[in-house]
């Protein structure tokens, strides 16, 4: 194995994990589950059936990433983040064939117990705070709060928060990349 796998958790058949990811106590890998390398998650975390992981994900503790959520590259999912895959579930109907797809883009950051309603596309770098319900799309570099999330401003890749000028340009003093506001979408200045 090129992966660790620590002693009490499991991974199920047909699973494929990259290189150097790490997967801690308790948890569970369903089956034809796909993550990339250099992935961490801690302690009880289940993760699948069907699910497709990028690389460079860190999920800290006691989150379940259910089928029907995709996750792209270098995203982060803070303790116990709960996803959900039906929109108007029942103990008593079976509806695996609704499952509802959810999105994490490149960069995205998920604040602890926040909730992630299913359907939507969190955006590329958006930064989402502890503690919010998200019901719907956020676009990229979007910084969300509360219940429901709603956008409290902008972040940049590094996660601070950008503040424009009057000509809609901003600039990250930790890393100097810069971004422009255009009609409420933020755009990376190459």
């Amino acid at each position: 194995m090129d992966f660790f796998l620590h002693s009490t958790s499991i991974v199920d058949n047909n699973c494929q994990i990259g290189k150097g990811t790490k997967i801690w106590h308790f948890s569970h890998i369903l089956s034809d589950t796909i993550i990339g390398q250099n992935c961490s998650f801690g302690q009880n975390c289940v993760v699948g059936p069907k699910v497709k992981i990028g690389s460079g994900v860190k999920t800290q503790n006691n989150v379940s990433i259910y089928e029907g959520v995709q996750i792209e590259d270098d995203v982060f999912l803070g303790p116990s983040v709960v996803f959900t895959n039906v929109l108007n579930p029942r103990s008593f109907i079976n509806r695996r064939n609704e499952f509802k797809t959810t999105l994490l883009k490149k960069g995205c950051s998920i604040g602890a117990n926040a909730t992630i309603v299913c359907g939507i596309t969190i955006g590329n770098y958006a930064l989402i705070g502890a503690g919010s319900v998200v019901t719907k799309s956020i676009p990229d570099f979007g910084l969300m709060a509360g219940v429901p999330a709603r956008r409290i401003g902008w972040v940049s890749i590094s996660g601070n928060k950008l503040f424009f000028d009057e000509n809609g340009l901003a600039e990250d003093n930790f890393d100097r990349t810069r971004y422009q506001l255009n009609n409420d979408i933020v755009t990376l200045i190459e």
